[in-house]
């Protein structure tokens, strides 16, 4: 990466060690009392010196390249925006690597543009400012009766968190918020508490997620009273405010009352990539090496005195059952073949079929699929492959007819 950088840039490479160069290990303690600025043109950051000091030294970062490069860079004309180096291609080469320079200019077919309505179907993001954001409104209380219905399985009662599916609360939000500062350096010691109330920086992302990805299995089938309802139930369960007034038991949230929402830790991440300068915001930020750890570039040797070494304090030895350390393949049983359905159900369609908490008939429910099949098994395949009321078509997996069919004849067999 550095062989990119122009020498004024390598110029600025700073090391906390003063073992970094080789002249340094040549000067004596009572040498370093004058504290020279630089060693071969190379500046020198001393141990104790402030973040302005440093920045001093460090300047800012920036990605030059060659003079040779340097004309033919047109890309944007900016600073790559995670602080990285790009490497346009020169003489077949990208950096110090060579490329395949015919590939990069074969024609491709770059489809055609989408039409307004495409577009418009597909921007359905709810931005910050409110930007997307539909007018509606929802209570407390119906979302308590949507969240029952539709969320609870997953989600867990008041949004508590359940298996593997995310808690949506741990808590006051405000009080939540103060732990995310939390350090585990001991035990007992309690960590951050993170959660959508206590560490999502905008309610925005909440209002669109839901809208468009929930419920897992019937994704956009909610309506936006349902979304605000949703919505408020979920500030509520987190304790939250706005404008002062506590989301109780009784509110009723409105388009107007959502854009006054204020996240406890709204000022918690950076950079801020917030509106049109979001993107230069983020450019400056990480190219500034200042904004990294100590703001001192460093491989070895990067602090004063002895690291703290965390050591097991006890090692578990007691295993029940003991462990084993045996080398052996385990026996296979003499079974009949697997159905051929079956891996794929496994793989596809048990997320919804293993319990009945999606609302689709478990796999075992001998009286849920008698009903099914009252349908008769020509439909029940039809319903399968296209899709049906929550269900989307196979499922939402990559499946040809035939192996919805085998799944199909699988899950009716397994619930006799």
């Amino acid at each position: 990466m550095y062989k990119s950088y122009h020498n004024s840039v390598a110029a600025k490479v700073l090391f906390a060690s003063l073992f970094c160069f080789g002249n340094l290990t040549n000067i004596a303690a009572s040498e370093q009392k004058n504290k020279p600025t630089e060693i071969n043109g190379v500046p020198v950051v001393w141990p104790g010196e402030s973040r302005e000091e440093i920045k001093k030294y460090v300047g800012e970062a920036k990605a030059l390249v060659s003079k040779k490069v340097t004309k033919k860079y047109d890309f944007n004309g900016k600073l790559v925006i995670d602080g990285g180096v790009y490497y346009p291609i020169v003489d077949g080469k990208t950096g110090s690597y060579y490329v395949n320079e015919l590939a990069h200019k074969t024609p491709y077919n770059k489809g055609k543009r989408a039409t307004a309505n495409e577009q418009k179907a597909w921007d359905i993001d709810v931005m910050p400012d409110g930007t997307g954001l539909p007018e509606g409104s929802g209570s407390v209380e119906f979302g308590d009766e949507v969240y029952e219905e539709k969320c609870l399985s997953c989600h867990g009662d008041f949004g508590a968190g359940s298996g593997l599916y995310p808690r949506l609360t741990v808590g006051n939000a405000y009080e939540m918020h103060k732990t995310l500062t939390n350090q585990r350096v001991d035990p007992d010691t309690d960590g951050p508490h993170r959660a959508f109330g206590s560490y999502w920086p905008y309610a925005s992302t909440l209002w669109w997620y839901i809208k468009t990805g929930m419920p897992h299995q019937a994704p956009m089938s909610l309506t936006t009273e349902e979304v605000y309802a949703l919505a408020a139930y979920i500030l509520h369960v987190n304790e939250m405010e706005i404008e002062g007034e506590e989301v109780d038991e009784d509110y009723v949230l409105d388009r107007e009352k959502f854009l006054k929402i204020k996240m406890p830790n709204v000022d918690g991440f950076e950079p801020n990539i917030n509106g049109p300068k979001g993107q230069d915001n983020a450019r400056a930020y990480f190219n500034d090496p200042v904004n990294y750890g100590n703001g001192i570039r460093c491989m070895k040797n990067c602090f004063d005195g002895e690291p703290r070494v965390q050591r097991i304090a006890f090692a578990l030895t007691d295993f029940s059952p003991p462990l084993d350390s045996t080398k052996t393949l385990p026996v296979v049983k003499d079974e009949k073949p697997a159905h051929s359905g079956k891996a794929n159900y496994e793989a596809s369609c048990a997320v919804c079929h293993a319990t009945d908490a999606m609302g689709a008939p478990a796999v075992g429910d001998k009286k849920a699929w008698e009903a099914v099949m009252k349908k008769g098994i020509d439909a029940v395949k039809k319903n399968a492959i296209h899709g049906i009321n929550g269900m989307p078509p196979k499922g939402g997996a990559d499946l040809t007819d035939e192996q919805v069919n085998e799944i199909v004849d699988y899950m009716i067999e397994a619930s006799k």
